[in-house]
């Protein structure tokens, strides 16, 4: 019997009858190493980055704050003379001067500022309180019609009604007076603080008002009880605001206040620089910072409660 070469046999046989051979490494050749990503500097050091970063800024931003501080101790002669922040020609007779150079003391300007802050303040906290109470918990006709156009109002600048204001006010006979700055206060004219009051009672549970209602209290006891002890953060947040921002107000009181014994702090300042005179500059640096002492002392006080009624309003 005769076998047939194995050239003879099928391409499936001749294939399953080979042996596959290893393959032979090649010596000069090495196997590929993984690469080594880069992560960057170590959290040590970021972490130092970070914080050389923050106080850089830190400093660019109160470098001005230091200047204005620095400027009220020098002499007038050398407050523009030589702009360093580090001199040692420091007097203290820039507050001397300035506290009694405007005919009256500076105290009554700080007075009738905090007077004018406070009514301000009260006003706002009883108004912009009870509306928000009525848009978060009444149920009226029109509310949201009227929440937006509360809320519209907060877009329109204050010198479109400038002019009917100050008409209305001279016909009641309100020029030269506080009332222009306080008792508008009193009608829930500041729409943010109004907004963010809402926001805040819309967050409390609902439940609570159900059960003071259950228990047979009425709107103003809820109010009252219930709502109000809950709103700390936003009142407080509110407080602080209207404090600064009354404060800080110029273009209202140089409208309304003529007479220097009514002058505000900001209004005050102004009489330091005059156009056609002399001007003080230096009693007008001291006088700035000891009107920004109180606040400081203000916010310092209240920045607990300022974030806390951002952070539970929904304003993020």
């Amino acid at each position: 019997m005769t076998t047939e070469p194995n050239d003879a046999l099928p391409p499936e046989t001749a294939m399953t009858t080979t042996t596959a051979r290893p393959m032979l490494a090649d010596p000069d050749t090495e196997p590929a190493r993984p690469r080594r990503r880069w992560r960057g500097p170590s959290s040590s050091v970021r972490s130092v980055l970070k914080h050389l970063t923050l106080i850089s800024l830190s400093i660019v931003m109160i470098y001005p704050l230091i200047w204005l501080v620095v400027s009220s101790l020098k002499p007038n002669s050398e407050i523009f003379r030589n702009l360093s922040i580090f001199t040692t020609d420091l007097t203290l007779e820039n507050y001397t001067h300035g506290w009694t150079s405007q005919q009256v003391p500076f105290s009554v300007f700080l007075w009738n500022s905090l007077v004018i802050a406070i009514g301000a303040i009260l006003g706002n906290l009883i108004s912009c309180s009870l509306a928000a109470y009525a848009f978060a918990r009444l149920k009226f006709w029109g509310r949201n019609a009227y929440f937006a156009i509360m809320l519209a109002t907060i877009m329109l600048p204050f010198h479109v009604v400038l002019v009917p204001q100050f008409i209305i006010f001279r016909e009641l006979g309100w020029l030269e007076t506080i009332l222009p700055l306080v008792v508008p206060k009193f009608l829930a004219t500041d729409a943010f603080f109004v907004f963010l009051m809402v926001q805040f009672i819309r967050s409390l549970p609902k439940e609570l008002f159900e059960a003071a209602r259950i228990d047979g209290a009425g709107h103003l006891r809820i109010f009252g009880q219930v709502t109000l002890p809950l709103m700390v953060p936003a009142i407080a947040t509110t407080a602080i605001f209207t404090f600064i921002w009354t404060w800080g107000d110029f273009f209202g009181p140089l409208i309304y206040l003529r007479t220097r014994d009514n002058f505000t702090v900001s209004v005050a300042l102004k009489g330091f620089v005059d156009a056609q005179s002399t001007s003080n500059y230096g009693a007008m640096f001291a006088m700035s910072v000891v009107s920004l002492i109180p606040l400081f002392l203000v916010f310092l006080i209240g920045q607990r409660y300022l974030i806390k009624g951002f952070a539970t309003t929904g304003i993020k």
